[in-house]
C-alpha cells in the first residue's frame, strides 16, 4: 500500500455546532454537502460528519468514547502563533488540555479539545521547517 493520507474524518455529535466552531477558529470549508464539511489542509482533507453516520459507515458500534488515542497537530511558525491559535480555540468553547509552554524538544506547544473532544496540538518546532502551505519539512537524515 502506498504511504498516504487523503482524508481525516472527525465524527461530531452536533454538525452545525462543530462546523461553526471550525469556522470561528479560521477554517473555511471547501465543500459542504449533506451535513458534511470538507476543509483543505496541505493536500489532506479534514472532514466533519455526524458521529453516528460515521460509525455506521465504518461498521462499528459507537461507544461514545472521549479519548480514542489520536491527536491531530497543527504546526506553526512561532510561539506567538501557538498562543494566538490556543486563544482562538478557547474563545470559541474549546477545552484547553495543555496551556502553551516550552516543550522537551526545545519548541513551544499547547493543546485543546474541540467541542466533540478531538484533541489538537498546536506547536512550533524549531527543528521542522514549514512550507508556504503549512506542510512540515523534516530535517535531513
Amino acid at each position: 500500500m502506498k504511504q498516504s493520507v487523503s482524508l481525516i474524518t472527525l465524527g461530531v455529535s452536533d454538525y452545525p455546532r462543530a462546523k461553526a466552531f471550525y469556522e470561528a477558529i479560521g477554517w473555511l470549508p471547501t465543500m459542504d454537502v449533506e451535513d458534511t464539511a470538507f476543509f483543505r489542509a496541505n493536500g489532506v482533507l479534514l472532514v466533519l460528519w455526524a458521529r453516528d453516520k460515521l460509525a455506521a459507515d465504518m461498521g462499528i458500534e459507537d461507544d461514545g468514547a472521549r479519548w480514542g488515542g489520536v491527536a491531530l497537530a497543527h504546526n506553526v511558525a512561532g510561539d506567538e502563533e501557538v498562543d494566538r491559535v490556543i486563544a482562538e480555540a478557547r474563545a470559541n468553547g474549546a477545552e484547553i488540555s495543555r496551556e502553551p509552554g516550552p516543550t522537551f524538544y526545545g519548541g513551544y506547544a499547547g493543546a485543546f479539545r474541540d467541542l466533540d473532544g478531538h484533541v489538537w496540538e498546536v506547536a512550533h518546532n524549531p527543528g521542522f521547517g514549514l512550507t508556504d502551505d503549512g506542510s512540515v519539512v523534516l530535517p535531513e537524515g
